[in-house]
Protein backbone atom coordinates (compact mmCIF):
# COMPACT_ATOMS: atom_id res chain seq x y z
CA UNK A 1 0.00 0.00 0.00
CA UNK A 2 2.66 2.46 0.93
CA UNK A 3 4.95 1.34 -2.45
CA UNK A 4 1.61 2.52 -4.55
CA UNK A 5 1.35 5.63 -2.44
CA UNK A 6 4.82 6.48 -2.55
CA UNK A 7 5.14 5.73 -6.65
CA UNK A 8 1.32 7.62 -6.98
CA UNK A 9 2.90 10.57 -4.74
CA UNK A 10 6.22 10.50 -6.81
CA UNK A 11 4.15 10.93 -9.83
CA UNK A 12 1.98 13.76 -8.79
CA UNK A 13 5.22 15.80 -7.80
CA UNK A 14 6.67 14.73 -11.52
CA UNK A 15 3.25 16.34 -12.78
CA UNK A 16 3.58 19.21 -10.66
CA UNK A 17 6.92 20.33 -11.50
CA UNK A 18 6.41 19.84 -15.11
CA UNK A 19 3.49 21.83 -14.95
CA UNK A 20 5.48 24.90 -12.86
CA UNK A 21 8.43 24.60 -15.68
CA UNK A 22 6.10 25.29 -18.57
CA UNK A 23 4.23 27.78 -16.51
CA UNK A 24 7.86 29.36 -16.16
CA UNK A 25 8.09 29.42 -20.44
CA UNK A 26 8.88 32.98 -21.05
CA UNK A 27 6.22 34.56 -23.57
CA UNK A 28 7.88 34.56 -27.14
CA UNK A 29 7.36 37.61 -28.67
CA UNK A 30 8.15 38.23 -32.59
CA UNK A 31 8.87 41.16 -33.57
CA UNK A 32 8.63 41.11 -37.36
CA UNK A 33 9.24 44.41 -39.96
CA UNK A 34 10.61 44.87 -43.59
CA UNK A 35 13.44 47.56 -43.00
CA UNK A 36 16.74 47.36 -42.42
CA UNK A 37 18.55 47.08 -38.78
CA UNK A 38 20.55 50.57 -39.53
CA UNK A 39 17.27 51.82 -40.04
CA UNK A 40 15.36 53.77 -36.93
CA UNK A 41 12.41 51.16 -36.98
CA UNK A 42 15.29 48.13 -36.99
CA UNK A 43 17.01 50.13 -34.29
CA UNK A 44 13.81 50.52 -32.12
CA UNK A 45 12.78 46.94 -32.47
CA UNK A 46 16.74 45.86 -31.47
CA UNK A 47 16.13 48.21 -28.42
CA UNK A 48 13.04 46.63 -27.47
CA UNK A 49 14.49 43.09 -27.47
CA UNK A 50 17.17 44.31 -25.09
CA UNK A 51 14.79 46.32 -22.69
CA UNK A 52 12.41 43.71 -22.48
CA UNK A 53 15.08 40.63 -21.57
CA UNK A 54 16.50 42.79 -19.36
CA UNK A 55 13.45 43.94 -17.48
CA UNK A 56 11.62 40.70 -17.84
CA UNK A 57 14.40 38.21 -17.40
CA UNK A 58 12.80 34.43 -17.66
CA UNK A 59 9.27 35.99 -18.42
CA UNK A 60 9.35 37.48 -21.96
CA UNK A 61 11.99 36.49 -25.11
CA UNK A 62 11.74 39.03 -28.05
CA UNK A 63 12.62 37.36 -31.63
CA UNK A 64 13.62 40.10 -34.03
CA UNK A 65 13.02 39.47 -38.18
CA UNK A 66 13.86 42.52 -40.02
CA UNK A 67 13.88 42.50 -43.78
CA UNK A 68 11.14 40.81 -44.34
CA UNK A 69 12.76 38.03 -43.51
CA UNK A 70 9.42 36.47 -41.71
CA UNK A 71 6.93 37.91 -43.45
CA UNK A 72 6.88 40.53 -45.91
CA UNK A 73 5.06 44.18 -46.72
CA UNK A 74 1.94 42.12 -47.86
CA UNK A 75 1.58 39.19 -45.10
CA UNK A 76 2.53 41.13 -41.57
CA UNK A 77 -0.94 41.98 -40.71
CA UNK A 78 -2.60 39.12 -41.82
CA UNK A 79 0.38 37.36 -39.90
CA UNK A 80 -0.73 39.32 -36.57
CA UNK A 81 -4.12 38.77 -36.90
CA UNK A 82 -3.95 35.30 -37.27
CA UNK A 83 -1.20 35.30 -33.89
CA UNK A 84 1.64 34.00 -36.05
CA UNK A 85 3.87 37.16 -35.02
CA UNK A 86 3.09 39.36 -31.83
CA UNK A 87 4.36 42.68 -32.72
CA UNK A 88 4.41 44.73 -36.08
CA UNK A 89 5.50 48.50 -36.66
CA UNK A 90 3.49 48.86 -40.60
CA UNK A 91 3.97 52.30 -42.15
CA UNK A 92 0.73 54.73 -41.60
CA UNK A 93 -0.15 53.77 -44.85
CA UNK A 94 -0.96 50.31 -44.66
CA UNK A 95 -4.08 51.00 -41.85
CA UNK A 96 -6.88 52.45 -44.06
CA UNK A 97 -8.67 49.31 -44.31
CA UNK A 98 -9.00 49.21 -40.37
CA UNK A 99 -9.06 52.89 -39.72
CA UNK A 100 -10.24 55.66 -41.84
CA UNK A 101 -8.51 58.14 -40.08
CA UNK A 102 -5.69 57.00 -40.06
CA UNK A 103 -5.39 58.16 -43.76
CA UNK A 104 -4.74 61.96 -41.86
CA UNK A 105 -1.04 60.68 -41.96
CA UNK A 106 -0.74 60.32 -45.64
CA UNK A 107 -1.72 63.64 -46.74
CA UNK A 108 0.71 65.56 -48.65
CA UNK A 109 2.06 68.80 -47.14
CA UNK A 110 0.17 68.47 -43.78
CA UNK A 111 2.57 68.84 -41.78
CA UNK A 112 5.03 71.72 -41.65
CA UNK A 113 8.07 69.88 -39.84
CA UNK A 114 8.48 66.98 -37.11
CA UNK A 115 7.46 68.98 -34.50
CA UNK A 116 4.15 69.02 -35.72
CA UNK A 117 3.64 65.46 -36.03
CA UNK A 118 4.74 65.16 -32.13
CA UNK A 119 2.38 67.46 -31.15
CA UNK A 120 -0.25 65.74 -32.93
CA UNK A 121 0.31 62.16 -32.30
CA UNK A 122 0.41 63.00 -28.56
CA UNK A 123 -2.74 65.12 -28.89
CA UNK A 124 -5.88 63.60 -28.04
CA UNK A 125 -7.25 63.03 -31.41
CA UNK A 126 -3.66 61.06 -32.61
CA UNK A 127 -3.60 59.17 -29.26
CA UNK A 128 -7.32 57.90 -29.99
CA UNK A 129 -6.22 56.95 -33.26
CA UNK A 130 -3.96 54.14 -31.70
CA UNK A 131 -7.30 52.37 -30.29
CA UNK A 132 -9.75 52.69 -33.19
CA UNK A 133 -8.75 49.82 -34.46
CA UNK A 134 -8.87 47.47 -31.71
CA UNK A 135 -12.33 45.84 -32.81
CA UNK A 136 -10.95 44.63 -35.48
CA UNK A 137 -8.08 42.83 -32.79
CA UNK A 138 -5.40 45.33 -33.26
CA UNK A 139 -4.06 47.75 -31.10
CA UNK A 140 -1.64 50.59 -31.36
CA UNK A 141 1.20 50.81 -28.82
CA UNK A 142 2.77 53.49 -30.19
CA UNK A 143 4.33 56.01 -33.29
CA UNK A 144 7.72 55.47 -34.04
CA UNK A 145 9.14 58.27 -36.54
CA UNK A 146 11.41 57.68 -39.83
CA UNK A 147 10.89 60.77 -40.74
CA UNK A 148 9.48 62.99 -43.93
CA UNK A 149 9.64 62.21 -47.38
CA UNK A 150 11.93 62.82 -50.55
CA UNK A 151 10.69 62.23 -54.00
CA UNK A 152 13.43 60.27 -56.39
CA UNK A 153 13.71 59.86 -59.84
CA UNK A 154 16.33 59.49 -62.67
CA UNK A 155 15.22 62.81 -64.19
CA UNK A 156 15.28 66.33 -62.09
CA UNK A 157 12.15 67.29 -60.09
CA UNK A 158 11.68 70.91 -59.44
CA UNK A 159 8.17 71.61 -60.31
CA UNK A 160 4.73 69.17 -60.40
CA UNK A 161 5.15 69.38 -64.40
CA UNK A 162 8.85 67.34 -64.05
CA UNK A 163 6.67 64.21 -62.52
CA UNK A 164 4.35 63.59 -65.28
CA UNK A 165 4.14 60.71 -66.78
CA UNK A 166 6.88 59.00 -64.45
CA UNK A 167 6.24 55.62 -62.21
CA UNK A 168 6.08 56.38 -58.48
CA UNK A 169 6.17 53.15 -56.28
CA UNK A 170 4.10 53.65 -53.81
CA UNK A 171 2.26 51.50 -50.88
CA UNK A 172 -1.03 50.39 -50.81
CA UNK A 173 -2.74 53.48 -50.00
CA UNK A 174 -5.44 55.26 -51.77
CA UNK A 175 -4.53 58.95 -50.36
CA UNK A 176 -1.00 58.05 -51.74
CA UNK A 177 -2.06 56.84 -55.29
CA UNK A 178 -4.13 60.24 -55.34
CA UNK A 179 -1.35 62.38 -54.07
CA UNK A 180 0.58 61.05 -58.07
CA UNK A 181 -2.20 61.08 -59.89
CA UNK A 182 -2.41 65.06 -58.86
CA UNK A 183 0.89 66.14 -60.59
CA UNK A 184 -0.17 63.60 -63.79
CA UNK A 185 2.02 60.70 -62.60
CA UNK A 186 1.14 57.08 -62.62
CA UNK A 187 1.41 55.39 -59.12
CA UNK A 188 2.40 51.73 -59.16
CA UNK A 189 1.32 49.48 -55.89
CA UNK A 190 4.96 47.67 -55.10
CA UNK A 191 6.03 45.84 -52.10
CA UNK A 192 9.22 47.41 -50.30
CA UNK A 193 11.39 44.76 -50.97
CA UNK A 194 11.13 44.93 -54.43
CA UNK A 195 11.79 48.46 -54.84
CA UNK A 196 15.25 48.39 -55.54
CA UNK A 197 15.09 45.55 -57.99
CA UNK A 198 11.90 47.83 -59.65
CA UNK A 199 14.07 51.00 -59.88
CA UNK A 200 16.90 48.70 -61.34
CA UNK A 201 14.78 47.30 -64.05
CA UNK A 202 12.66 50.66 -64.56
CA UNK A 203 9.64 49.15 -63.66
CA UNK A 204 9.06 52.51 -61.45
CA UNK A 205 10.96 55.01 -62.27
CA UNK A 206 10.64 57.01 -58.84
CA UNK A 207 9.71 56.07 -55.29
CA UNK A 208 9.36 58.39 -52.05
CA UNK A 209 11.38 57.78 -49.00
CA UNK A 210 12.95 59.44 -46.08
CA UNK A 211 16.71 59.29 -46.39
CA UNK A 212 17.32 56.35 -44.33
CA UNK A 213 15.48 54.14 -46.26
CA UNK A 214 16.90 55.78 -49.30
CA UNK A 215 20.58 55.18 -48.36
CA UNK A 216 19.83 51.76 -45.98
CA UNK A 217 18.60 49.97 -49.32
CA UNK A 218 20.82 51.69 -51.69
CA UNK A 219 17.98 53.31 -53.55
CA UNK A 220 20.14 55.89 -54.23
CA UNK A 221 22.15 53.80 -56.56
CA UNK A 222 19.83 53.22 -59.10
CA UNK A 223 18.00 56.92 -58.81
CA UNK A 224 19.93 60.06 -60.17
CA UNK A 225 17.71 62.70 -58.36
CA UNK A 226 16.47 62.96 -54.91
CA UNK A 227 14.17 66.28 -54.08
CA UNK A 228 14.09 67.23 -51.08
CA UNK A 229 10.52 67.87 -50.95
CA UNK A 230 9.44 66.84 -47.38
CA UNK A 231 6.23 66.69 -48.81
CA UNK A 232 4.73 63.85 -46.49
CA UNK A 233 4.92 61.31 -43.29
CA UNK A 234 6.39 58.18 -43.34
CA UNK A 235 6.28 56.91 -39.58
CA UNK A 236 4.94 53.57 -38.16
CA UNK A 237 1.97 52.59 -35.67
CA UNK A 238 3.78 49.69 -33.57
CA UNK A 239 0.91 47.53 -33.10
CA UNK A 240 0.33 44.34 -31.80
CA UNK A 241 -2.58 41.22 -31.81
CA UNK A 242 -5.36 42.67 -29.23
CA UNK A 243 -6.37 39.11 -27.66
CA UNK A 244 -2.42 38.43 -27.22
CA UNK A 245 -1.88 41.69 -25.61
CA UNK A 246 -4.77 41.52 -23.43
CA UNK A 247 -4.31 38.00 -22.17
CA UNK A 248 -1.11 38.84 -20.85
CA UNK A 249 -0.07 38.92 -17.10
CA UNK A 250 -0.76 42.30 -15.90
CA UNK A 251 2.67 43.09 -14.31
CA UNK A 252 4.25 41.79 -17.85
CA UNK A 253 1.76 43.78 -20.09
CA UNK A 254 2.09 46.84 -17.82
CA UNK A 255 6.34 46.52 -18.10
CA UNK A 256 6.01 46.09 -21.75
CA UNK A 257 3.86 49.18 -22.12
CA UNK A 258 6.28 51.52 -19.91
CA UNK A 259 9.45 49.66 -22.38
CA UNK A 260 7.36 50.62 -25.41
CA UNK A 261 7.00 54.36 -24.36
CA UNK A 262 10.47 54.63 -23.40
CA UNK A 263 11.96 52.92 -26.92
CA UNK A 264 9.21 54.97 -28.77
CA UNK A 265 10.57 58.11 -27.17
CA UNK A 266 14.56 56.78 -28.30
CA UNK A 267 13.54 56.40 -31.70
CA UNK A 268 11.89 59.37 -32.74
CA UNK A 269 14.66 61.05 -31.03
CA UNK A 270 17.67 59.37 -33.05
CA UNK A 271 15.25 59.44 -36.29
CA UNK A 272 16.49 62.72 -37.65
CA UNK A 273 19.71 62.55 -36.54
CA UNK A 274 20.27 59.03 -38.63
CA UNK A 275 18.46 60.69 -41.65
CA UNK A 276 20.48 63.56 -41.94
CA UNK A 277 23.58 61.27 -41.18
CA UNK A 278 22.48 59.19 -44.65
CA UNK A 279 21.90 62.29 -46.54
CA UNK A 280 25.11 62.98 -45.97
CA UNK A 281 26.27 59.59 -46.95
CA UNK A 282 23.97 59.74 -50.30
CA UNK A 283 26.33 63.03 -51.06
CA UNK A 284 28.98 61.35 -50.28
CA UNK A 285 28.17 58.40 -52.65
CA UNK A 286 28.58 61.00 -55.19
CA UNK A 287 25.76 59.01 -57.19
CA UNK A 288 22.96 61.05 -57.03
CA UNK A 289 22.38 64.83 -56.82
CA UNK A 290 19.73 66.34 -53.95
CA UNK A 291 17.76 68.93 -55.30
CA UNK A 292 16.70 71.63 -52.98
CA UNK A 293 13.40 73.46 -53.61
CA UNK A 294 13.08 77.04 -53.62
CA UNK A 295 9.53 78.06 -51.52
CA UNK A 296 8.24 78.64 -54.88
CA UNK A 297 8.73 75.75 -56.15
CA UNK A 298 7.62 73.83 -52.80
CA UNK A 299 4.76 75.92 -53.19
CA UNK A 300 3.49 74.67 -56.32
CA UNK A 301 3.77 71.44 -55.22
CA UNK A 302 1.69 72.12 -52.33
CA UNK A 303 -0.89 73.59 -54.71
CA UNK A 304 -1.08 71.09 -56.99
CA UNK A 305 -1.60 68.12 -54.51
CA UNK A 306 -3.79 69.93 -52.15
CA UNK A 307 -6.64 68.81 -53.65
CA UNK A 308 -5.78 65.08 -52.27
CA UNK A 309 -7.21 66.67 -48.83
CA UNK A 310 -10.96 67.73 -49.95
CA UNK A 311 -11.11 64.46 -51.44
CA UNK A 312 -10.32 62.41 -48.62
CA UNK A 313 -12.04 64.95 -46.16
CA UNK A 314 -15.43 62.42 -45.84
CA UNK A 315 -13.38 59.51 -44.83
CA UNK A 316 -11.07 60.57 -42.85
CA UNK A 317 -12.86 63.28 -41.02
CA UNK A 318 -12.61 66.96 -41.28
CA UNK A 319 -12.20 67.54 -37.34
CA UNK A 320 -9.47 65.35 -37.65
CA UNK A 321 -7.65 66.90 -40.68
CA UNK A 322 -7.86 70.39 -38.45
CA UNK A 323 -6.35 68.77 -35.37
CA UNK A 324 -3.77 67.88 -37.72
CA UNK A 325 -3.51 71.53 -39.41
CA UNK A 326 -3.78 72.80 -35.72
CA UNK A 327 -0.25 71.26 -34.82
CA UNK A 328 1.91 73.12 -36.72
CA UNK A 329 0.98 76.10 -34.91
CA UNK A 330 3.10 75.25 -31.32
Amino acid sequence: MFRFTAKALVCALSIGLAGLTQAADPVVIKFSHVVAEHTPKGQGALLFKKLAEERLPGKVRVEVYPNSSLFGDGKEMEALLLGDVQIIAPSLAKFEHYSKGVQVFDLPFLFDDMAAVDRFQASPAGQGLLHSMEDKGITGLGYWHNGLKQLSANKPLYEPKDARGLKFRVQASAVLEEQFKAVRANPRKMSFAEVYQGLQTGVVNGAENPYSNIYSQKMHEVQKYITESDHGLLDYMVITNTRFWNGLPEEVRGELRKIMDEVSAEVNRQAEALNQGDKQRILAAGTTEIIELTPEQRAKWREAMQPVWKKFEGEIGADLIEAAQAANRP
